[in-house]
């Protein structure tokens, strides 16, 4: 019994995790509570992989910060790996992943690097300062844009179904 209910919490937060996304298409810009993204095709072409003709696009995405908040994301050590810097996630549903192309895309908060000196012996015995960049934080600021791009692979004469959500 506790198996059934933990099995249908599980099923329950896995759907309600893809009811949120919404579907987008090239050229089209989506509002995602104050995030607006823009997805676009920047290249089509037909290639063949394993005697199958398939479609190739290079797409990009961008993401504009359009709220009233800004999004921060502040290390409380070093070095800390932070894992969740993506705030919204494009998928495209009918992507193969051939030829080691992409299946989704994140667009993700910006790095704030610092410089950091530190001071330590070189091998010839000499106190010596040294400057290290490192990652103080995650950001993205009221009116500020982050973009990527990826390749996804179709079969061919498919359009791209992809579709956007919104993480954090």
């Amino acid at each position: 019994m506790k198996n059934v209910i933990t099995s249908s919490v599980f099923i329950l937060i896995f759907l309600t995790s893809f009811v949120k996304a919404q579907k987008i298409s090239d050229g089209e810009t989506l509002d995602l509570n104050g995030l607006s993204v823009t997805f676009n095709v920047l290249n089509k072409e037909t290639i063949s992989a394993g005697g199958k003709n398939l479609d190739r696009y290079k797409v990009s995405a961008t993401l504009t910060n359009n709220s009233q908040k800004s999004y921060n994301m502040r290390m409380s050590n070093a070095p800390q790996i932070a894992t969740n810097t993506v705030l919204v996630e494009l998928n495209c549903i009918n992507a193969t992943g051939a030829k080691l192309t992409s299946k989704k895309l994140d667009l993700k908060l910006k790095a704030q690097t610092v410089n950091v000196t530190y001071w330590a012996y070189t091998k010839d015995g000499k106190y010596e300062s040294t400057v290290m960049p490192i990652i103080a934080s995650y950001y993205l600021d009221t009116g500020e844009s982050v973009n990527d791009t990826a390749i996804f692979i179709v079969p061919q004469g498919e359009a791209l179904n992809v579709t956007a959500r919104k993480l954090q």
